[in-house]
């Protein structure tokens, strides 16, 4: 055994239909040369973490057990929805996909790196040690912490890839949902700086408050009567022609395509039965809604809607792009691609019933920080 044990969270859906967290004690061993052992100090909870976690469960019939140290947590899955989550069933599945701590065993060819705090993407995050591959990591700047650090990867990336992506794509300005979130105020301060028209949609006034205040100049409350009408001058005034969707179902994205193709017609000098040839991009990128993307199509032919997955857009963009946007995030780490938390909690606490069904219901401006050595 060596001296890094300790406890990791696990998810794991069992053979007869039901979803079990709980904390395993884990070993992670020495690191190789090229890795390093990171003592686990601060892991955000993400929206993005919440489908390995809880998986199809239904979160009405959690019941709680274990000990107070080590609580275990089961609840039965949504109807049909072991089909969805086959491969995985009878597997402990650690979760997390990224946190920040202290590197307290380094491998022969990575020495320099000992005692160094470092950010890291990889999995496995909500747990009180990780070993990996020294490369994975990025050493923080003297003056931050790993609670600084914790979040420097899924939303500081995305946010950042949501531009890179327009100008691979031929456009000049964005449309964002959900656009009061973490990562949509990070979008914001990018776009700001970097003088990107932005078409922020929002459907509570306070979001619209949250991102007036942080100097957006456009945003729209989807709540409000002339929502469709605001949006589209929103869009022929930016030529905002790309959408990243946060929401993911209901009509929302058919909403977007309408509106811009409304805009783009306000240019048309002829009039098309196909619509404008104005070219029209919606990606979803997340599931705030699981109910079906519903589109009333009036846009016209000259229109695309897809998935978009930030690994897979890393993989394309190549690794000077991917390079230059994490130095970046180094670089703005306590301005631009500061991570706020309203809550911080113990691995023990993260299993309480009560709790995950408050981080599970991804409210706007709460954000959740798993704190391992509490």
């Amino acid at each position: 055994m060596s001296d890094h044990q300790g406890l990791e969270l696990r998810s794991t859906i069992t053979e007869d239909g039901k979803l079990k967290l709980n904390l395993e004690q884990v070993d992670v061993g020495a690191p190789a040369a090229d890795e390093v052992v990171v003592r686990v100090e601060a892991a955000p909870i993400n929206p993005s973490d919440l489908g390995l976690l809880l998986g199809p469960a239904k979160l009405s019939t959690m019941e709680a057990g274990g000990s107070d140290d080590r609580p275990e947590v089961t609840a039965d899955l949504i109807e049909g929805g072991k089909s969805g989550v086959k491969a995985r069933i009878g597997q402990s599945m650690p979760v997390g996909n990224e946190g920040a701590g202290t590197v307290v065993a380094a491998g022969e060819d990575v020495q320099d790196m000992m005692g160094k705090q470092v950010g890291m993407m990889g999995g496995a995050m909500y747990a009180q040690y990780r070993k990996v591959k020294a490369r994975e990591c990025i050493v923080l700047p003297e003056d931050a912490s790993a609670e600084d650090g914790a979040s420097m990867f899924v939303n500081p990336l995305t946010s950042l890839a949501f531009t890179e992506q327009m100008k691979m794509d031929g456009f000049k300005a964005l449309v964002h949902t959900a656009a009061a979130s973490n990562l949509g105020q990070m979008l914001n301060k990018i776009c700001l700086a970097d003088g990107i028209p932005l078409v922020n949609i929002v459907r509570k006034e306070e979001q619209v408050k949250i991102l007036k205040d942080i100097g957006a100049p456009i945003v729209i409350n989807s709540s409000e009567p002339d929502f469709m009408a605001k949006l589209t001058d929103a869009i022929a005034e930016t030529e905002a022609y790309l959408a990243f969707d946060a929401v993911g179902g209901g009509k929302l994205a058919g909403h977007i395509l309408n509106a811009m193709e409304a805009a783009s017609q306000r240019s048309m000098s002829e009039y098309s039965r196909y619509g404008s040839d104005q070219a029209k991009q919606v990606y979803l990128y997340g599931v705030l809604d699981t109910s079906p993307t519903v589109l009333e199509r009036g846009f016209g032919m000259a229109w695309s809607i897809g998935g978009w997955l930030l690994p897979h857009f890393l993989g394309r963009a190549g690794q000077e792009t991917a390079k230059r946007m994490r130095q970046r995030v180094k670089d703005e780490l306590k301005t631009t691609f500061a991570s706020h938390y309203t809550q911080r909690i113990s691995l023990a606490e993260a299993l309480q019933p009560d709790t995950i069904r408050a981080y599970q219901s991804k409210s706007t401006g709460e954000k959740y920080l798993i704190v391992p050595t509490k």
